[in-house]
């Protein structure tokens, strides 16, 4: 039996039918074609498929598609502003900490989760936000460096994206 839910998904309403044991990721990339968030292990270890939602910072293989019903979710694809990148994601182009792009999406949304929680984090700070989303391919240096320099930037310009 599917289930109706009714939802904000990147401040856009939307609807879909899904089934009871169909996962938030499942939802995402298979039924509403927003395919940014990556399935990487499916147990909530890699952080591939972090989302926000209400604005805590979650990983969508973990999160059931009927959980959505009332809630706002924010995923890599809302990030952008107007074709405007967030600076997390211009610096990250900036400090070439970027290589197979597997993470990519689920380190932008942690890392704007971070910014909004705290725009002057230290690097432990970094770290401790990014702990839950595995590269396999950086070494991370280059995505701690770039998320640093983002704050930085965003405050400069008064905390706007």
């Amino acid at each position: 039996m599917s289930i109706h839910v009714r939802t904000r998904i990147n401040g856009q309403a939307q609807e879909f039918l899904c089934e009871p044991d169909q996962s938030a990721l499942q939802v995402l990339r298979d039924t509403l074609g927003l395919t940014g968030s990556k399935e990487g292990c499916n147990s909530g270890d890699c952080g591939a498929c972090s989302v926000l939602l209400d604005g805590t910072l979650v990983c969508a293989c973990l999160v059931l598609g009927a959980e959505l019903e009332g809630r706002s979710l924010a995923t890599i694809e809302g990030i952008a502003e107007g074709g405007r990148l967030h600076p997390v994601q211009q610096k990250l182009l900036e400090h070439n900490a970027l290589q197979c792009g597997i993470c990519i999406p689920g380190i932008v949304v942690a890392a704007k989760a971070l910014l909004d929680h705290d725009p002057d984090p230290d690097e432990t700070a970094v770290r401790y936000w990014l702990a839950g989303n595995l590269c396999r391919c950086t070494g991370y240096d280059k995505i701690i460096r770039a998320v640093l320099d983002a704050a930085a930037t965003m405050r400069a310009s008064g905390g706007a994206p």
